[in-house]
């Protein structure tokens, strides 16, 4: 993993951080979906997503999601190496396996990823 895909994903996290203590709910889960587009090549940033969206929903006492969440943490460590729908924003509002497209600001930063 390069520096860059690390950079961003610790900005989308703390973004996630800062907004879910201001009660932010909508826009932790925003930062936390564009956390998970960044990290799901890197099974640790995947699972860590998935860890995140885990907390919103608990705090939110959606058990869709809750569930959703539950289920996507076992697959993104059993099967991010593997595989990845690409672009996918890992809420329980989506289908697992349903690539989606990539923003571009964060197309920019995949990109360089691969190089």
């Amino acid at each position: 993993m390069n520096q860059t895909i690390a950079q961003a994903f610790s900005n989308e996290w703390q973004a996630a951080k800062i907004a879910r203590k201001a009660g932010e709910l909508d826009q932790a889960f925003a930062h936390l979906e564009r956390a998970h587009i960044l990290g799901q090549r890197h099974t640790w940033l995947h699972v860590r997503s998935h860890v995140g969206m885990l907390g919103i929903a608990w705090q939110r006492r959606e058990v869709r999601e809750i569930i959703g969440q539950l289920t996507r943490i076992v697959a993104a460590g059993a099967f991010s190496c593997i595989w990845i729908p690409e672009g996918n924003t890992g809420g329980a509002n989506v289908s697992a396996t349903q690539p989606m497209v990539i923003p571009d600001d964060l197309r920019a930063i995949l990109d360089a990823d691969r190089r």
